[in-house]
């Protein structure tokens, strides 16, 4: 009887070559730590997770630093820290962002199981209608959405539109929450909206000696959103998560949606984003 001819030889795991290879480039892809190591892709996946526990983290992308900006983080850091000591001080940080109607698609999350390729495509504008939404938070609850617009029509962010805010909508907000302004940090990044001089002298005014901002009385160190509660630690992610998840068809209901996603955030929440914030600074 003839003998059925062998297979290839089967290849024991070998788990510490793949980590030494991980060690060595962890940027690289499965794929290619496969072929550097002679091994196939479903050898190398089994090493990393079965053996090694190793997980592929997503890199987060942040905004590069100049060499001088270091100096000023690690200043604001300090600074920023003497006003959290203070237990009458409210810090009050805010920030703008956009909304988008259609909001984002996830490609890795876009499937088609069929037999055959469909050929889909997802077909979306370049530019999507989109809402300008300015928030300030705060331990004691979030200041707004104030959305940036006109009969409807979303505009850009300058310094004539954000003087109207600061007078029209957060002066008043302030006064009906009962807040002193005298005990409030008023922090806002180094937009060239934000630091034009009749918007600095009425943020003095209303700030006196609390005001951090490029050229404030606590200088905000520039290309650093990840020292606002707002951009990095809370706010516009886990508003967007939010948000998007409703698939609203039309502005109205976008910012409907803002408004309602807004009102349950609570202040267990906020002192827990603010103690974080205050660890990490």
């Amino acid at each position: 009887m003839k003998k059925k001819p062998r297979g290839p030889e089967k290849k024991v795991r070998t788990p510490e070559r793949v980590r030494q290879a991980l060690v060595r480039s962890p940027a690289r892809s499965a794929r290619r730590h496969a072929a550097e190591l002679n091994i196939s892709r479903e050898s190398v996946r089994r090493n990393l997770q079965r053996d090694l526990r190793f997980h592929p983290y997503t890199i987060t992308v942040v905004q590069e630093l100049k060499a001088r900006d270091y100096v000023q983080r690690e200043d604001f850091a300090v600074r920023i820290q003497v006003v959290f000591e203070e237990e009458e001080n409210l810090i009050l940080m805010s920030d703008e962002a956009h909304f988008h109607l259609n909001g984002t698609v996830n490609k890795q999350n876009c499937r088609y199981w069929s037999p055959d390729n469909p050929h889909n495509i997802h077909q979306r504008p370049l530019h999507s209608d989109r809402v300008k939404v300015w928030c300030a938070v705060a331990p004691c609850g979030i200041i707004g959405p104030y959305f940036f617009e006109e009969n409807g029509v979303t505009e850009t962010v300058n310094s004539a539109r954000y003087i109207e805010m600061i007078t029209n909508f957060l002066r008043p907000e302030l006064r009906r929450r009962r807040i002193n302004c005298a005990n409030v940090w008023f922090q806002q990044d180094g937009a060239t909206a934000h630091t034009a001089n009749e918007l600095m002298t009425i943020a003095r005014n209303m700030f006196p000696g609390h005001l951090i901002s490029r050229f404030g009385d606590v200088p905000w160190p520039p290309r650093s959103p990840d020292l606002s509660t707002c951009d990095f630690f809370f706010l516009w992610g886990y508003l967007k998560w939010r948000v998007y998840a409703h698939k609203t068809r039309t502005l109205n209901d976008l910012k409907e949606v803002i408004r309602q996603e807004i009102r349950p955030i609570g202040r267990q929440l906020l002192a827990r984003v603010m103690d974080d914030f205050k660890k990490k600074s």
